[in-house]
């Protein structure tokens, strides 16, 4: 481990030592759950050991609240995502029903998803979701948005090119 890695670490110690109980107590306040707060405080600190960036902190209090905004607002977005799909497949025999296991890679992969599409118009996603899950043509989609053709080729190209080269941040 180099001086540097070394260095890293303990400043994340200090913070995580300092820092922790209060950050803690804080989103436990937005997330109204122990479970939910103690986890997203854990993958806050688990975020910042992965980081390959120096940390120069001079207000830890205001990082950490900037951290756990995002993360609560990410925690509350898959929380919608799961009731959602949760609600989608209530009508499903339950022989078709996935298994828990298979339940959490959906949803899972849901919000990845969405996440990789943060920022394009309504129309973009729109456009995409119904060629990627519903398996509607081009035309339809057409018809469906009342625009044209080249406008929903256009629209595809466009989430296509942000879903699967977006940089994956989380």
């Amino acid at each position: 481990m180099s001086v540097f890695q070394e260095s890293e670490q303990q400043t994340i110690s200090n913070l995580y030592r300092q820092h922790h109980t209060w950050l803690f107590r804080w989103l436990r306040g937005k997330v109204e759950s122990t479970e939910s707060a103690a986890d997203i405080s854990h993958d806050i600190f688990v975020t910042l050991l992965a980081r390959e960036e120096q940390l120069l902190l001079t207000e830890p209090r205001a990082f950490l609240t900037t951290l756990a905004k995002r993360s609560v607002a990410n925690h509350w977005r898959r929380q919608q995502v799961e009731k959602a799909y949760l609600e989608a497949i209530t009508d499903m025999p339950e022989s078709l029903q996935p298994s828990e296991e298979e339940r959490a890679i959906i949803v899972e992969t849901i919000v990845d998803i969405n996440r990789r599409l943060q920022g394009l118009p309504l129309d973009v996603k729109r456009a995409f979701l119904y060629a990627q899950l519903d398996g509607m043509k081009q035309q339809e989609i057409a018809e469906k948005l009342a625009v044209s053709v080249s406008t929903v080729k256009r629209y595809l190209t466009r989430a296509a090119a942000q879903c699967y080269f977006a940089i994956t941040v989380k």
